[in-house]
């Protein structure tokens, strides 16, 4: 059975759309169809994520007769799932009849038409302020709450559950961007990426294996994801063992990434006597200027 997630930002500018879009990567990741729905008609931050051109959009298909299929735009993510995107694109004059009753009604029909072609809905909400973002909340099966790490997220959260509460609407999962907050369930890791440019969570390193965990964590379920977040430590063992055996630096037992930096026997030997010469040197400068003193007395 197709499950809908409202992603719900509690401020403008938490990630909420960053956290749906990596969601969405770690589902088709694990082979998933993904369909991702845009509400955040002020911002239009999806529509950054479509290579190409939009012809038409989330607006259209609830103010005309524009089907979901024709506003509906694949990601290039290389993986065994997919993520199909309907993002708001649109002038201000249709966003303003967008935001009717009416447009929120129909896209409550878009979502059961998303449903039947589609593993998962995830929908793309910012601060519930509008009809759409009330229709997104009460057609999702789960909501997941966006908050920025801090304390104006806490904050935020605090007024986004009496929101949602006033909607009979509950919230199931907390998902913190930029840090950590103690209501969190998870937390996605900060990460300098670009809208368009390869989601984190397609990644083989420990930040992908963080955002996958994450979106196991805010769905609900686990994937089949296997992340070797080991392997460029791996590579990097294997690259300086091969260096230093052609070489014959280095013994065999001896591991280089033991955290050890201290010299060999020899050159501590070196050392130890360089220490003793200093020393005496140091002595016989003393006696010198003692038998000096001495003569001149």
């Amino acid at each position: 059975m197709t499950e809908t997630v409202a992603f719900v930002g509690a401020v403008g500018g938490a990630g909420t759309t960053t956290a749906v879009v990596e969601t969405a990567a770690a589902l088709a990741r694990d082979g998933s169809r993904v369909r991702v729905l845009d509400t955040a008609y002020a911002t239009q931050g999806l529509a950054r994520h479509v290579a190409g051109r939009i012809d038409s959009d989330a607006t259209a298909v609830c103010v005309s007769d524009t089907s979901l299929a024709d506003a509906s735009y694949e990601l290039d993510l290389a993986v065994s799932g997919e993520v199909v995107v309907t993002p708001a694109d649109a002038p201000f004059e249709r966003l303003v009849r967008a935001k009717t009753v009416e447009a929120a009604q129909a896209f409550e029909s878009v979502c059961a038409t998303a449903q039947t072609d589609a593993d998962w809905v995830l929908l793309d909400v910012p601060p519930v302020a509008a009809n759409q973002h009330v229709a997104a909340v009460e057609t999702a099966d789960r909501i997941v709450v966006v908050t920025p790490g801090d304390s104006r997220g806490a904050d935020a959260l605090r007024q986004t559950r009496d929101r949602l509460a006033d909607l009979d609407c509950t919230v199931d999962v907390v998902l913190s961007t930029r840090g950590e907050i103690l209501p969190a369930e998870a937390t996605l890791p900060q990460e300098p990426r670009t809208a368009g440019e390869v989601p984190v969570a397609l990644g083989d390193d420990q930040a992908a294996a963080t955002v996958v965990s994450a979106a196991e964590t805010v769905l609900g379920t686990e994937f089949a994801v296997e992340i070797d977040t080991d392997g460029v430590l791996d590579q990097l063992r294997s690259r300086f063992t091969s260096s230093d055996d052609s070489r014959g630096e280095t013994d065999g037992d001896e591991d280089p990434f033991d955290g050890t930096l201290g010299d060999t026997g020899e050159e501590r030997a070196s050392g130890d006597s360089d220490g003793e010469r200093a020393s005496g040197d140091s002595d016989g400068e003393r006696a010198s200027s003692d038998s000096e003193r001495d003569d001149s007395e």
